[in-house]
């Protein structure tokens, strides 16, 4: 109790995120007389929960997304994504969603992509005539397929915990992921049902024509990325190395809009951001490591699985500690703290582990944009200069809709599945 007290205190009080995490360790380690370990692994845990060469696939990915955006290359894939969709009613919005999905592939990450993206289309919508909110909410919406489609760092790291193979992974989180793109297509239909959504400007055949063929190269990126993981040529981390060089290359010499006096801001920003990023990864997996200590997270796993004999209600009850989770402590965190306890239990109900990875990954996700320490939820006030309440009701449709998805993934595993076992049945 103590220690909830004093992580809403300090989250309240405006101090930064990662400082409520790290207080409320030491308040949780303080309330169940844990002290001895301020000296033998407190300092451990925070500097192993960094010491991950897989980390480093974060700021390369995000250095992609920033080059992207500076060279011009971002706007290329909008450019594109408005020939295809921008003409019908809330055409926009849908763009908006077409390109995150498109992006997803270079960035992987939900709170780097919506970090990016909220700066670059909220402001897009607004000049056209959207609300400030309802951007913002389809901008958030749009951000969480990051960690759907390939590379997804929370695949990565669940793949390294579970033992699974990380190209099935990759593959298994497609399908899902553009399902979840068409049930946000479809609320954005329903909300302009009763809503005036503005029109997009006609394009005509010649200019749609310039478009889609300017969105080629840049869309050879995230192509390129997926097929050299997937393929064995690459790691993650080298695959974000060459997609940052070859951004760069593009953006300098062929679109020639980054500057040499511009790449200093670049890689401060990259730099910022990866700090942001990383010291909330320590602090949550510091919290999340007292917490273990004490066997919270087996308590709760033990319980739920005392409460039912169904796979599909365990499933239902596994979404809700991970979301619950995931409104305190870092996506990455959440995984670290529950799958070495919930692997074991998914097998005993006869559950594939790929199918799971991907329930787990939308479940994360969640907490990126829900009250009280959603990061997602946060960048994106920041950037609009909305109050959370303003943003988190205008996107409460497509949380809503997002829960229809997830329940209709854990009733189809062939959702999930139909990708890695078609590959494998062709590798054969």
């Amino acid at each position: 109790m103590i220690t909830l007290i004093v992580f809403l205190i300090i989250l309240l009080s405006g101090i930064p995120i990662f400082s409520a995490l790290l207080f409320a360790s030491f308040a949780f380690i303080y309330e169940f007389d844990l002290t001895f370990l301020y000296e033998n692994t407190l300092a451990d845990q925070l500097y192993g929960a960094l010491n991950k060469n897989g980390l480093l696939a974060i700021p390369l990915f995000m250095l992609v997304g920033e080059l992207m955006n500076r060279g011009g290359l971002t706007e290329k894939l909008i450019l594109a994504a408005e020939v295809l969709v921008g003409r019908i009613k809330g055409g926009l919005a849908y763009v908006n969603l077409l390109t995150n999905a498109m992006a997803s592939s270079i960035l992987g990450s939900a709170t780097a992509q919506i970090s990016i993206m909220s700066s670059t289309m909220i402001p897009e919508m607004v000049q056209r005539g959207y609300k400030k909110d309802f951007s913002a909410a389809v901008t958030m919406a749009g951000g969480l397929l990051g960690p759907l489609f390939p590379p997804s760092m929370i695949m990565i790291i669940y793949g390294v915990i579970a033992y699974q193979p990380i190209s099935s992974l990759f593959l298994a989180g497609i399908l899902p992921g553009i399902f979840i793109v068409f049930l946000f297509a479809l609320m954005i239909f329903i909300i302009g049902c009763f809503v005036e959504l503005p029109r997009g400007d006609k394009i005509s055949f010649k200019e749609a024509i310039v478009r889609l063929g300017g969105a080629i190269i840049p869309g050879l990126i995230p192509i390129s990325v997926v097929l050299l993981i997937l393929l064995g040529v690459t790691t993650p981390t080298e695959a974000g190395a060459i997609a940052s060089c070859t951004a760069f290359v593009i953006g300098f010499f062929v679109y020639k809009n980054i500057k040499i006096k511009e790449i200093g801001s670049i890689l401060l920003n990259v730099a910022t951001s990866t700090a942001t990023i990383t010291i909330l990864i320590a602090t949550a997996t510091l919290l999340g490591w007292a917490l273990g200590f004490e066997g919270i997270p087996d308590m709760i796993v033990e319980a739920l699985v005392g409460l039912t004999d169904s796979s599909f209600w365990f499933l239902m009850l596994a979404y809700l500690v991970v979301m619950l989770l995931g409104m305190f402590l870092e996506s990455i965190s959440v995984m670290i703290v529950l799958l070495p306890i919930l692997i074991p239990a998914i097998e005993s109900y006869g559950i594939d582990p790929i199918h799971f990875g991907v329930m787990v990954t939308v479940a994360t996700v969640v907490g990126v944009v829900t009250p009280p320490v959603g990061a997602g939820l946060f960048i994106t006030m920041q950037n609009t200069h909305l109050r959370m309440g303003q943003v988190f009701y205008a996107f409460i449709p497509f949380l809503m809709i997002l829960f229809v998805g997830m329940v209709i993934i854990a009733l189809w595993p062939e959702l999930s599945l139909w990708i890695p076992e078609m590959t494998q049945a062709w590798s054969k």
